[in-house]
């Protein structure tokens, strides 16, 4: 009896931990925790407020780290009876690695470390706002792209890089005299700031540096910067298709429990089958079978 009675307490854990959770109340109060915290984070970039309020802060970090220990274990309470899905959210994870991390010897002791890992709890807004999360998941997923892009971006800065270093090392060693500031002459240049300066300097040298710096300026701030704005567009469509309706979440929270519900599927399927049975009794008889005793009568008469 004792291993029948687990599931049941664990289904009615999880029962009550969901209702708080799913709390408005509850969305609120921790959005408002994640929002002191980063308060506190500002705060502490100000050595007149730290000095003479070092123990109040210490204390508020101690009392938002207990929060977020209560609030995950609360999470995990809420999945005691199916922790799998617990740990199918990306979500969930990067929260209790937020503050677990936070409990390890090495993290505590390094000051460095910690303010990351406490910067790290104002992402955890994200789980809070739904077009935030999108955005997020969207940059995630056009990494693959963005990297594709990089490897592009740096072979033409290099090939570029080079033909300046070639035509414009002796007369400009300033912007062009090694392969490393060509890259970054180039690489300022291709936000379109200073282009003119540029373009008027090369000019001095070379009527040819027009096609040099023209064919840069498409390839470099046209082309590729509208090629990366594409990869990020179709991660984002992705991250709301993902985030939509469909989502594993939202059918999880739209799909109904409770073991009444099954009993009702089974009754109504029990009734539809009494009915099609009925109906299929009701049905009118063939026209061959109707025709069959006509001549047995005919033969009477």
């Amino acid at each position: 009896m004792p291993h029948q009675q687990t599931p049941g307490r664990r289904a009615l854990l999880a029962r009550r931990c969901t209702a708080i959770v799913q709390a408005r109340w509850f969305a609120v109060t921790v959005f408002a925790l994640i929002l002191a915290n980063a308060a506190l984070l500002g705060v502490e970039t100000y050595s007149g407020i730290v000095a003479g309020w070092q123990h109040w802060l210490r204390v508020a970090e101690h009392a938002c780290l207990a929060a977020f220990t209560v609030e995950i274990l609360l999470r995990l309470a809420a999945h005691a009876d199916r922790p799998r899905e617990f740990f199918k959210d990306p979500w969930n994870l990067f929260d209790l690695a937020v503050v677990l991390c936070a409990f390890l010897p090495v993290v505590r002791e390094n000051t460095t470390v910690l303010r990351l890992l406490r910067l790290a709890r104002v992402l955890r807004t994200a789980r809070f706002l739904p077009q935030l999360r999108i955005v997020l998941v969207a940059v995630a997923r056009s990494l693959p792209g963005t990297l594709s892009f990089l490897l592009v971006g740096a072979l033409l800065l290099y090939v570029y890089a080079m033909v300046g270093w070639v035509f414009f090392g002796n007369h400009d060693p300033e912007h062009y005299g090694s392969i490393g500031r060509a890259v970054l002459t180039l690489f300022l240049l291709m936000t379109l700031d200073g282009i003119g300066d540029a373009v008027h300097a090369g000019l001095d040298i070379s009527r040819w540096s027009l096609l040099y710096y023209g064919s840069y300026v498409l390839l470099a701030s046209f082309v590729l910067v509208n090629v990366l704005i594409g990869v990020v567009i179709t991660s984002l469509d992705e991250a709301r298709e993902m985030d939509g309706p469909e989502s594993p979440e939202r059918q999880h929270a739209a799909r109904p429990e409770g073991p009444g519900l099954a009993r009702r599927i089974a009754a109504a399927r029990r009734a539809l089958d009494e009915l099609e049975h009925e109906l299929a009794q009701m049905a009118p008889q063939p026209a061959d079978e109707l025709e069959r005793p006509i001549p047995e009568a005919r033969r009477r008469e």
